[in-house]
Formats: C-alpha cells, structure tokens, sequence
C-alpha cells in the first residue's frame, strides 16, 4: 500500500471546519482504497500567534518540510488586526512558501455544469470554463527589498514595496506553465506590465526565450495584464494556461475565482521544484478563499473549494490521478443533485451546511465506488 505524510493547518476562521470535511475524504480513502494517510495537525496564523507569538511555530514550520504534502485551511480575521506586521497571520503562509520554496502557484478555475447560472457572467460565457492560472508565487513585489515606511517628516511618509524578478525565476515559472499546457490544450497566455514596468520588459523576453528554446510546440500568446483582467469577464474560454507574476496573478486569479460562481469553489496547488533525487515535489494546497471570520462558525462554508484542493494534492504530488479525477466527479455529482451552500443556492437549490455538503461529496465518492 502507498502511504502519505500530511500536515494539516487548518488555520483561522473558517480553516477548520473546512478542514473536517478532508478529513473526512481522507479518513474515506484510508478504509477503501490502497493508499494510506498518515495526518499530523499543526498551528498557523491567528491559531499559531495565540499560542505561540509566530505565525507559525518552528516546529509546525519543521514538519511542513518533512512531510509529503502540507494541507492548508485560511488565515487572519479582525482579531489581529493590531499584531505586529511580522507575526500578522499572513506571515505564516509567506514563511511556508517561502522556506518551502513553494515558486509555482497552480489556480485552476473550472465551472461545473450545474453551477453555471451561478455566475455573475451569462451561462453561455463560463459554462464548460477551464483555465489553469500558473502564479510566480515567491518573488515579485510580495518579496522584493526594499520593504519599508520611512517617516520624512512634515508629516508626511513613504511606502516603498519593490517589484524585482531575476531571469531564473521567470524561466522556471514558464517552463512550469508550458509542461501543463502540453497537458491540456496546449496554450499558454503569459502576462504582465511590459508598457510601464521595467520587471514586465523582462518577463516578455524570458517566456519568449524559454518558449523558444524547448517549447516552441505550444501556442504562446502576450497580453498586458489589465487588458487579460477585461478578457478574462469578457471571453474567458479564449484561455487555457495563463502565467503570470505574483501580483497579478494574485489578482487575476480572484477575478477567475468569481467566473465560476463563489470563490469557495477554488483550489490551489503551490509547488516548489523536483527534488533531484527523488523527483518529488515540496507542496501546499489551499482553497484560493479567505478565512471568512464573519460566517465561522455557522455552518455556511463552502468546503468545495478545500476538498478539490486535497484532489490537487493527489494529482500532482501523488500522481493518483484517478483518485483526483474520483473526487471531482464526487464534486460534480453533488452539485447536480441540486446541493448547494449559501454562497451558491438559488430558488429551487437544497441548502445545505458545510458538514452536509462534506458528507454528500464522500457518499458520492462511495457510490463511484461501488
């Protein structure tokens, strides 16, 4: 039997209770399939600084890089608003991304059938959507130094963030991109500022070059990243793989997120490079959704989102594509049933909670199974 290490850091808000609902997944692959998980539970965010004074602890941070795969909830809420800027819950995800070296973010934005009158967008527009965003995920403005607020007197301050990127950073992201897009329908929209912005001059000629030399069977396009925000709401099925900086693929990426009718519905994949040894991959996956502090606890989560995330995992860091492929149908055959959390129900939908739609989404697993 294979077995897996995973650490759960269910975080902040929401976090948990959308975590119970993969536990629940996984407690359902453990009893009836080949593949066994090991789960160990760990501290992040708001929950880490409450106990610990970090965002994450040393040795949760410890276990992240020990274990197969790091199965992330949300962090923040109002409560911290007024910690200090470096243990704010943020730092927790930055400190794992970073130390993880987690460089390639993988958003995918898919609209199920059934949700597509769930969009903002006309039907017609998202029904059948299927994108990969492929966000740089430790450099850029995030990242850059100088990182400060001067005080010049008067008054008055300055805040600098700096927007750098080195040709090797750009180099991998697209080469990350293109891979995937070979997997799909083999083309890659890469975008960026190069009109005002220096950073964006050179990310236009390094995906060129890299394109170029290895990649030239793909289908590459350029767009300007504001023009690609209009796109995306205006046609988004003209894209396949979209590639892109941290900061606009931060954006972007939500702006997707609404395509396919509440950003509860979107996972995330942040890997890091092939070990060199053993090929395998350091790796984090999240839902694209916040903490949510203002439904915690009432049951209204949507868990989708964390649930597809754990599918994301069994993909790409296990290679276990048929159990991924397994639970997204899981997904799918619930919503066609009709059930819907209250972030997606219309008149006629059966609402229902975040424990419900967690246990709907495993009886479906179990019926694809029997």
């Amino acid at each position: 039997m294979a077995s897996h290490s995973l650490l759960l850091l269910p975080g902040d808000g929401i976090g948990a209770e959308i975590m119970k609902e993969v536990e629940k997944v996984v407690d359902w692959f453990n009893e009836n399939s080949d593949m066994t998980f090991d789960t160990t539970e760990g501290h992040v965010g708001g929950a880490a600084y409450d106990r610990h004074g970090q965002a994450i602890s040393d040795e949760d941070m410890a276990k992240a890089l020990e274990v197969d795969a790091v199965i992330f909830g949300a962090v923040g809420g109002p409560k911290w608003d007024k910690v200090p800027y470096d243990v704010r819950p943020e730092a927790g995800l930055l400190r794992l991304r970073k130390e993880m070296e987690l460089f390639a973010n993988l958003r995918p934005a898919i609209c199920y059938p059934a949700l597509a009158d769930a969009s903002s967008l006309k039907p017609e527009v998202v029904e059948g959507l299927d994108i990969l965003i492929v966000r740089e995920l430790t450099g850029g403005v995030y990242f850059g130094e100088p990182k400060e607020i001067t005080d010049l007197g008067n008054g008055q301050k300055r805040g600098v963030d700096t927007q750098v990127y080195d040709t090797y950073e750009i180099e991998r992201i697209s080469k990350v991109a293109f891979e995937l897009a070979r997997t799909r329908n083999n083309k890659v929209t890469s975008m960026e500022k190069r009109n005002v912005m220096k950073s964006g001059v050179l990310w236009n000629e390094v995906v060129t070059e890299t394109h170029k030399n290895g990649f030239d069977d793909v289908e590459l396009d350029h767009m300007l990243a504001d023009a690609g925000g209009m796109q995306l709401v205006r046609w988004p099925k003209q894209f396949d793989v979209i590639v892109t900086d941290n900061l606009f693929g931060d954006m972007l990426s939500d702006v997707a997120a609404m395509l396919t009718g509440s950003l509860g519905m979107l996972p995330s994949a942040s890997l890091g490079a092939p070990d060199p040894v053993t090929g395998k991959r350091k790796a984090l996956y999240e839902p694209v959704h916040g903490s949510a502090p203002d439904i915690a606890g009432t049951g209204a989560a949507n868990p989708i989102a964390m649930i597809a995330s754990f599918a994301m995992a069994l993909r790409y860091s296990f290679e276990e594509v048929g159990a991924a492929d397994k639970v997204e149908k899981a997904i799918e055959a619930t919503l066609e049933k009709g059930l819907r959390t209250k972030d997606l129900a219309k008149d006629g939908d059966t609402v229902v909670t975040t424990a419900e739609m967690g246990e709907a989404i495993v009886a479906e697993l179990a019926a694809l199974n029997a």
